[in-house]
This record gives structure tokens, sequence and C-alpha cells, in this order.
């Protein structure tokens, strides 16, 4: 039988198999299970002895069987078969298990001593005998060809592939192997010329070769074909999503002399910084234009972002549009309201009538929201997803703004922008994209960066409180903290956990204890440890103190931010509740506990909540990491510079893109699989050229089948779904 890529899994492997691969893997057919490539290769010609097999690894080795027995189990029914292999260097176990005596029997006829053959499995050690871990062979047998066959591909190149306990590596490999010989035609995405100008294999040949490799030297061509297979589908799949929404169209929403946008900018006691000009010059434009906007605007927390985002409000309410802007909490939605109102002043604030609808509004006030929104009242809507709700309807959707995007997914944004004609999009982030992330998730978007921050800020200092080789500056930190409530200022304390569960116990003379190394796998401080904590020091303990984090009920927890925003709060020990939430201009200093269980970009923007004032900013990055350690790296990364963007290529090489592209790891079938958009960003902006060149003078890729096929078999509506919710 001659496979495709598109054959289903139960009718090449069978079904009890293909469910298996289905569960582990999300597999469905043969190209899914091609799709899933080695991690690495295991190397014959460099077999281990088996006296220094590493414990913990998977290893494929050849041996020969020095003995065999079969019994019975003593306490439950079923029988094993015990084995012992050697290579004259050492000794394996191995340990086969049956439903009765009969099959264990069977085994050990067949693993007779004597025979030779490819041994593989998890290697373990009990009672000082090394074992093999649901062990896998393929014996060699008196069949002079089979033999030879077997011996052949005992010295290739063993590939070792991502595994599950239901489905290891070798299995994993045998079922390569069935499936390879009977691979039929596979569609090429790449133009014979391109192939033959950037020296890559052809598809097939490169399938086989990453699977199969002769030698280590097929392995290097195969990636590199796979990898610029990669890219390009994932490149020229965002630039048709660029060129559906080009090909709607928008009503221009374009500024009048005296309008709206005029009389606010008189208004403006500042100057806008050169970035917020040139991002609401690309703005302006794009709102004039024939298709809706759609772009992304990044820059830092405090940058200016609302400020581009309210005149593009007001451009479209000229002519009678309304915007949404859609935040991801109702803290926040909050204060972008009281923020935009503010901005508008009482003359123009009238006229817009800017609206709050969220899910936590009593219903009289929904529904007198929601009429408001309806009738075109309300020029400017802010809200959660109670915007996305059936009952919310819009008299003139003209704008869609969304507020930190990553947390939102591209059908919550379609739902909003469906309850308009083609509205424009705007996309706002405080988390600063490396070009080359930002070339391969949001290549649909126009992007525009603020990177100069507006002028009267006072800034931050960051310091990192290394404990490992200090741990009495842990005291100095809450002495720092209470000199700064003593001049009126107000403290960020944040945890990585809510309870630890761990007790720490107070010391006579006021210090504060560190908690216990038991249980050191998790962070070490909790907020309702913390809290505790304080209260035993001399100063801290007496100041006021609360906790907030996600699982308090959500007025309690508005409660408290609003309390700290009035200034009725000096110590607030939050987790990360905090990264997105009130502007408290008169809060000083931000202490984060167990610093290095946190990302470098999350640092970055926990520290943004302070220095946001004329009050200087102060972050006191606390760590137990030892230094030289990679969790040290980090958060010595953001103690030493405030530049966000310096920060996320930073963030990109010590964590790699895993964690960084967020949904597209996520094991969809458009997961970058082989691409690294750091070490691969060449062949990244290579890709875009060529998806650029070939939709140019072939938009429906109808001269390029191969690349057609390719992108709709890889390349599903809810993949390009999940490539947007970063």
């Amino acid at each position: 039988m001659v496979f495709t890529l598109d054959t289903r899994l139960a009718d090449a492997v069978g079904s009890a198999v293909a469910k298996k691969l289905e569960r582990a893997f999300e597999m469905q057919t043969v190209g899914d299970m091609l799709a899933h490539y080695p991690r690495r290769y295991a190397d014959p010609a460099e077999l281990t002895p088996i006296r220094d097999l590493p414990i913990g690894e998977t290893v494929t080795i050849v041996a020969e069987v020095l003995s065999s027995s079969a019994r019975s189990m003593r306490n439950r029914s079923g029988a094993m078969t015990d084995v012992i292999i050697g290579d004259g260097q050492g000794r394996v176990s191995l340990t086969f298990f049956a439903k009765g005596i009969k099959q264990a029997e069977w085994r050990r006829d067949q693993l007779r001593p004597g025979r030779r053959g490819v041994f593989s499995g998890k290697v373990g050690s009990f009672n000082d005998v090394t074992q093999f871990s649901h062990p896998q062979y393929e014996l060699f047998d008196d069949d002079e060809d089979r033999r030879t066959q077997v011996e052949e591909r005992a010295h290739r190149p063993i590939p070792i592939y991502p595994a599950t306990s239901a489905v290891e590596s070798g299995q994993f490999r045998e079922l390569v192997e069935i499936l390879l010989p009977q691979l039929g035609e596979v569609p090429d995405p790449l133009p014979e010329s391109v192939r033959t100008a950037e020296g890559l294999l052809d598809a097939r040949t490169a399938l086989i070769q990453v699977h199969r490799p002769e030698t280590k030297t097929d392995v290097d061509p195969a990636v590199r074909t796979l990898r610029m297979h990669e890219a390009l589908v994932l490149q020229t799949a965002l630039l048709q999503q660029r060129a559906e929404v080009r090909a709607l169209t928008a009503t221009p929403r374009t500024a009048t002399p005296g309008g709206l946008l005029e009389r606010f900018d008189a208004t403006l006691p500042y100057t806008l910084t050169p970035d917020q000009q040139s991002v609401g010059a690309q703005v302006q434009a794009d709102l004039t234009g024939a298709w809706p906007m759609n772009r992304l605007v990044q820059g830092e927390v405090g940058s200016g972002k609302t400020l581009v985002a309210l005149r593009a409000m007001l451009q479209v309410a000229e002519s009678g549009g309304q915007s949404a802007l859609i935040a991801p909490t109702e803290v926040l939605a909050a204060q972008h309201l009281r923020s935009i109102t503010k901005m508008l002043g009482p003359q123009l604030a009238p006229e817009l009538m800017p609206t709050l609808l969220t899910g936590q509004m009593s219903a009289p006030e929904r529904r007198k929201a929601a009429l408001r929104v309806a009738a075109g009242q309300a020029l400017i809507v802010v809200g959660t997803h109670a915007l996305l709700g059936e009952k919310t309807t819009f008299a003139e959707l003209g704008l869609v703004v969304v507020d930190e995007q990553h947390r939102f997914g591209v059908e919550q944004r379609e739902a909003l922008r469906a309850k308009g004609s083609s509205p424009h999009a705007l996309v706002l982030t405080a988390t600063p994209i490396p070009r080359t992330v930002a070339m391969t998730v949001f290549g649909d978007l126009d992007t525009s960066v603020i990177r100069t921050m507006p002028a009267g800020r006072a800034g931050i200092e960051s310091f990192v409180a290394p404990l490992a080789e200090h741990p009495e500056w842990f005291r100095r930190v809450w002495d720092r903290a209470a000199e700064e409530v003593a001049q009126g200022r107000q403290v960020f304390a944040v945890c990585a956990a809510i309870d630890t569960t761990k007790k720490n116990s107070g010391e006579d003379d006021g210090a504060l204890p560190l908690p216990e190394e038991e249980g050191a796998a998790g962070p070490r401080w909790g907020v309702v440890q913390l809290d505790q904590a304080l209260a035993t020091h001399p100063t801290v303990g007496q100041l006021r103190r609360a906790m907030l984090h996600g699982k308090m009920p959500s007025d309690e927890k508005d409660a408290v931010m609003q309390a700290f925003a009035r200034g009725e709060i000096d110590v607030l020990i939050a987790t990360t509740v905090i990264e997105v939430g009130v502007d408290v201009p008169n809060a000083s200093t931000m202490i984060v506990l167990d610093a290095d269980r946190f990302g470098v970009s999350q640092l970055h923007q926990l520290r943004g909540r302070v220095g946001r004032g004329s009050v200087p900013g102060l972050c006191l990055l606390v760590t137990e990491a030892e230094e030289g350690t990679l969790a040290r790296e980090r958060v010595e990364a953001v103690a030493a510079t405030l530049d966000g963007f310096a920060l996320a290529e930073v963030d990109l090489e010590l964590r790699g893109e895993g964690d960084v592209l967020g949904a597209t790891q996520s094991g969809v079938r458009s997961s970058l699989r082989l691409l690294r958009v750091v070490k691969d960003s060449k062949l990244i902006a290579r890709a875009r050229e060529l998806a650029e060149h070939i939709l140019e003078n072939d938009p429906e890729l109808s001269q390029h089948p191969g690349l057609r096929d390719v992108i709709a078999r890889r390349v599903t509506d809810d993949d390009r779904a999940a490539l947007a919710k970063n």
C-alpha cells in the first residue's frame, strides 16, 4: 500500500496504535506523524559500553543474550521473563511482563542465550544492577539478508524522538521504519528553482533523511530544508491573512479641521513624544485607507499607547463611528475609562460619553450602559469580555482597540470586530516583542513601536538582593521599604505563590526569618507567609499592610486595589495580579520575592508599576539563586537595563522561543518544530521575501500547488487562531 501525507493513521498503523498516537501527540494522519521529528540522534559509532550507560537516559545498544528464564508472579496473576544481556564489558537486566506463563516462556525461548540484537530502553538501576525499563529489541537471525539489514540499521544514526510513557521513542522509531518505505509522493512547498538556488532537498528526500539518515552528514541538509518549509509556510499564511483583511472595504475615518481630534490636541498640556507623533501619523493614515487598519502598537508601560489609541478614537468619532476598547480585567477597564475621561476633559467628555461595560456591573447599570452603546450615544466604549456578549450591540462600530493583546485569542477579537462592518483594529501591547518573533507570529499585522517615554518621569533604579551570598540583606530590603513609607510613599511586595504552607518562626530581635529549607522545589515565599513574617518586623510590622491575590472575591480585590490607589495602604503584598492593574503614581518601591521564579518580561512588567510619576522608583529583586546559574542571569539582566526591547532579546536568548511564542508551541499542527526564531532569523527573513514574491505573482497559489497543499494541511483556521494567541 502506498501512503500519502493525508492517509489516516488508522489505515497505516492500525486503529489501536493510531488511537495511542492521537492521545499522546494529537496525530491523525501520516503527515502528522512524519512531522514529529527526532530531537537528537544516537551515534552507533560511539556506542556507550554498558558499564558507562547514563542512568535515566534512553539508549540503544548492540548486545548478546547471556541468560533467560520465565516464571509465574507470586503475589498477583501473570508471569514474567527475566533476561540478562551483555556486551563483554557489562550486563543489563531486562524484564518482560506477560498475561500467562506460556507467553513468558515464548519470550524466553525467543531470547535464548547466544542470540544477538539491538536492544533499547530507559536506563535504570536496582540493587546495583543496570536495568532497561520498557525494553524493546530486534534480534539478528539466521537469515543472512535479514541479519545484514538489521546490522546495517544498528550502525546508522539512531533517531531519538520526543516520547511519552504510552509511546516511547523506540516504538515510534519502529513505526516510522514501517511507514517510510511505503511513502508516496510528497508535495513540495518550494519551487524547484528556489530549491536549487538555496541548495535544499526535495520534500520527500528531506523527510526520509531526517527520520532515517544513513550517516550523520544526512541530517543537516534535511533539517535545513524542513526549517525553510516551516518558515515559508508560516510566512505565506500570515501574508495571506493580511491580504484577506486588505480585501475588505472599510469606512474611511478622516479628521477634519476644527474637529474633535484637533480640539483635543489643542487642550494637551504637554507635547507628544517623537514616537507618539510618528505612530499617531501612521494610525491616522491607516484610518483613512480603503481597507481596515490592522496595526500592532508595542511600547513600554507608561509610554503613551493609550493616548495614541484615544486620538484614533477621536478621529473615528468625527464621522459618528464608535470605538470599543477591550481590556483583560475589570480593574484595568475601569482604569482606562478614568484615564480617558480625564484626558478628554470637561468639554469633550460629554460629547463622546465614554461608557464602561463589564460583567461586574449591576443589572440596571449594565442595561443603561448597553442602551447608550446601542443608541450610538457612547462614542467610546470600554469594557472586558462583556463587550463580546450577544446582548451588546453597537450603532456604528468603527474601531476596535485591544489592550494587552496576548491575553485575548483571535476568536475573541474577531467576535468584537464582527459587531461592526469591517471596523479598524488597533492592538496594544506593553510586552516588547523581538523583531524576529514579531515577524514570525504577527506577520499579518502592521507594527509600530513607541520607544521614547514622556518627560517628567523620575525613573527607576533596580538592584538584585542575592541572598545566596548575603542572607543578611533580606532584613535590609525591608528596612529600605520602611524608609520609603516614612517619606510618604507606598510599596509593592510580590510573591510567586499565594500560600506555600510553610511556617515561619519569628526572632526575638525582630529580624525576618528565611523560610525553612524543606520543600525548596517550590517558591520560598507566599503572600500569606510574607504577611506573617512582616508582622514581626519592628517597623514594617507597624505599617498598614494588605494582601491581594487572584483567589480573592472580585469586589474584595477591587476594594483593596482602590484603597491602595487612595494611599490608605502602605505595603501591598500581592501575587502577579498587580502586573496589570491600578496606576499608583505614589508607589515608589517594587520588591519581588523569589525573583528567579519569574520570567524576564514579567519582572520588567512588575517593575513598570513604580516610577510612574515624579516619585523615583526603586525595584529590589530578591533571589537565592546561585551566581552563574541561568535563573540568576535572568534576574541580573532585568536589573541591568530598563530597555524592554533589549530585555526581550535577552529573554529569547535565555529561554528560547518556546516561552516567547506561547500558543504556537502548544502542539497544533502549525507549531514550530525545527524553526528557531533566534538562530534562524536570517532564514525567516529570506522566507518572508520568498513568500512576498510568490504571492505578488500568484496570489491564489495556482502555480504553486505544493505550497498551497502544505498550507492547507499544516495551517488550518484553528491553527491560525493559535498563532495569533500569543
